[in-house]
């Protein structure tokens, strides 16, 4: 029943790493996969215990010189797209793929967080896929020999010269070890991690340099930050160990599954350079004819792949993350999931919450939605603003709860979660943001090619039947346990504060904390209200002191009124044109306000 192997699905063997892992690697110990003497060119010495500290520069072999040549090519690659005015979704896409490596990679991550850019550029980068022209095969075999410190023929009867795929990151070929087995060797590009470090050097110094100029106020976003994040994946994208980990614990997870299946790692050929794993022979779920001609159901392909799909996130907690068509591959009656490059985790504690928020959209309990989200954002208290935050998620629990499960598009659900974290301060974390530019994924493969299977409605139920009755009712009464715990404790140290509070108040010295919800505005009426209502006494005040000199007679006399008292009277208009000019104006500007946040 297995289908010939496909031009896209031999792509999809390796072709497409371009993805950045979205957390840690896995907890695999390391030496679970040895590998040879690495490759010279990215060897680097560690400093000794008590020597001098290696700084960025030395430990990639960066200079200035060579910071600046690619400084240059990246300034005329930018002109070349006219970037000063502006940029569309497809013309940053196609920049970031002249630019090289490292923005593909870049482009890469910034499409899972629509809170530094807008969907539409997130959805155009989405599409990078790094692929570029094969390096030379004599390149390949040079590096194969270096990373295994001998003769490649005493590794592999065979590798064919053509490559599966060719990447800005790797290139893959098919071979044959010399023990029989049939692999795809996955070959680091050289250089690659040296060229990725030049261009985060420059980044980070037009970074710092951003910071200084715009300083904290103005800075949307953490340059740095996100400079040193993409600095951390694309560390661990060039450490191919990362992936072989990763292919290994998948395929562990599959084993408890008839249906699923991805290649095999050969732990002992695989290095930091070079990752040997399973070659696989089949159908890519882009063919749906042949799939249909292979005898195989696509409506059946599609439930099992949601099914399993619901169970890597909701169950194991860890999960490939880019589940696009070429890298799906129906093999064997198998659905054969490869390129393990990019994957996300969720812990216990987030895969129990992601349950509750969604059976809170089902259910449209706002306050069950409010506090799922806080809770993966790690915050211990309320935002201050939380009955907006409440009014927010009505308007989403409206707009989505009632919606049929089948019409339920993920993506508008998706991003409007997330901007509405992030209008209210709520950081959510990389791993969900992974999770939902996954789940969009797999709902735009599945919409273009296995339309009629519901996904939504597949998780729905497997989160209602994946858990025995038996396991929910033990849950159940360890959380109330924990929760009654919590409560109890809360309800005695209430007493106790209630006892002093109550002690105080007898004696005269309790005292009470006022804060005004709404921030500082209120505050600042009240006291502009206090200082008019201060002046209009002073300027009474005036009037009235003037008038009694003016009818006393004093002298000197100017204008036939009492030098002092004309001065009174002088100081008096002064004050009452500044206090109906401040209201006019202060109240102008405060209708112009209203008029621009209601056109937003």
């Amino acid at each position: 029943m297995t289908g010939g192997q496909t031009d896209d699905s031999k792509m999809a063997n390796g072709g497409d790493d371009a993805s950045a892992t979205a957390d840690a690697p896995s907890n695999a110990k390391a030496d679970t996969l040895p590998y040879a003497k690495p490759a010279t060119t990215e060897t680097v010495k560690q400093p000794s215990l008590f020597g001098p500290r290696e700084s960025f520069s030395q430990r990639y072999h960066l200079t200035r010189r060579g910071k600046i040549k690619r400084l240059g090519e990246i300034a005329r690659i930018m002109r070349q797209f006219d970037i000063r005015h502006g940029l569309t979704p497809v013309k940053m896409r196609l920049m970031f793929e002249a630019l090289g490596p490292t923005f593909v990679k870049a482009g890469q991550m910034l499409s899972m967080r629509s809170e530094i850019l807008p969907q539409q550029y997130c959805d155009e980068l989405a599409k990078l896929r790094a692929d570029v022209d094969p390096m030379p095969y004599r390149t390949v075999l040079d590096t194969l020999r270096r990373e295994y410190g001998r003769p490649v023929d005493e590794v592999f009867a065979s590798i064919d010269p053509t490559p599966l795929g060719s990447a800005s990151l790797a290139q893959v070929h098919r071979a044959t070890l010399v023990t029989g087995e049939d692999v795809a060797v996955k070959v680091q590009r050289p250089g690659v991690r040296q060229t990725m470090a030049q261009d985060i050097s420059i980044m980070r110094s037009i970074a710092k340099a951003a910071t200084r100029v715009m300083g904290d106020s103005l800075q949307v976003v953490d340059l740095l930050g996100v400079v040193e994040e993409l600095w951390s994946t694309f560390s661990d994208e060039t450490d191919f160990l990362v992936e072989a980990r990763h292919l290994a614990e998948f395929k562990s997870f599959c084993s408890r599954y008839r249906y699923m299946d991805c290649p095999k790692p050969y732990s002992r050929f695989c290095t930091e350079h070079v990752v040997v794993m399973d070659y696989v022979d089949g159908i890519s779920l882009t063919h749906t004819d042949e799939l249909r001609a292979a005898g195989y159901d696509l409506k059946e392909i599609g439930t099992k792949l949601v099914d399993n799909y619901a169970a890597q996130i909701l169950d194991s907690g860890f999960f490939h993350a880019d589940p696009h068509p070429g890298n799906v591959i129906i093999s064997g009656r198998r659905i054969v999931l490869i390129d393990l490059g990019m994957t996300g985790r969720l812990n216990r504690k987030s895969r129990a919450l992601l349950r509750r928020m969604v059976f809170a959209v089902g259910k449209q309990d706002s306050p069950a939605l409010a506090d799922g989200l806080l809770r993966f954002a790690g915050m211990q208290q309320d935002p201050e603003d939380y009955p907006q935050l409440l009014a927010d998620l009505d308007v989403i629990v409206e707009e989505y709860g009632k919606v049929d499960l089948s019409e339920l598009d993920i993506a508008d659900f998706m991003a409007s979660l997330t901007n509405l974290a992030r209008r209210h301060g709520i950081e959510v974390p990389s791993s969900i943001t992974t999770m939902g530019r996954a789940l969009v994924t797999l709902e735009g493969l599945l919409d273009e090619f296995i339309p009629d299977v519901n996904m939504i409605q597949i998780i729905t139920d497997h989160i209602t039947s994946s858990t025995p009755v038996a396991k929910a009712v033990k849950d159940e009464a360890r959380t109330l346990g924990i929760e009654g715990d919590k409560a109890l404790h809360g309800a005695l140290s209430a007493l106790a504060e209630s006892q002093v509070a109550a002690r105080m108040l007898t004696r005269g010295k309790l005292r009470m904390n006022m804060e005004v919800v709404g921030g500082e505005e209120p505050l600042r009426q009240v006291s502009d209200m206090i200082n008019r209502l201060t002046m209009a006494l002073i300027v009474v005040g005036l009037f009235v002191g003037s008038s009694i000199i003016y009818f006393a007679g004093m002298k000197p006399i100017i204008f036939g009124i009492p030098v002092v008292g004309f001065m009174g009277y002088v100081v008096a208009f002064i004050l009452s044109a500044w206090i109906v000019f401040d209201i006019y104006f202060k109240g102008r500007k405060a209708r112009k306000a209203a008029k621009a946040a209601r056109r937003r």
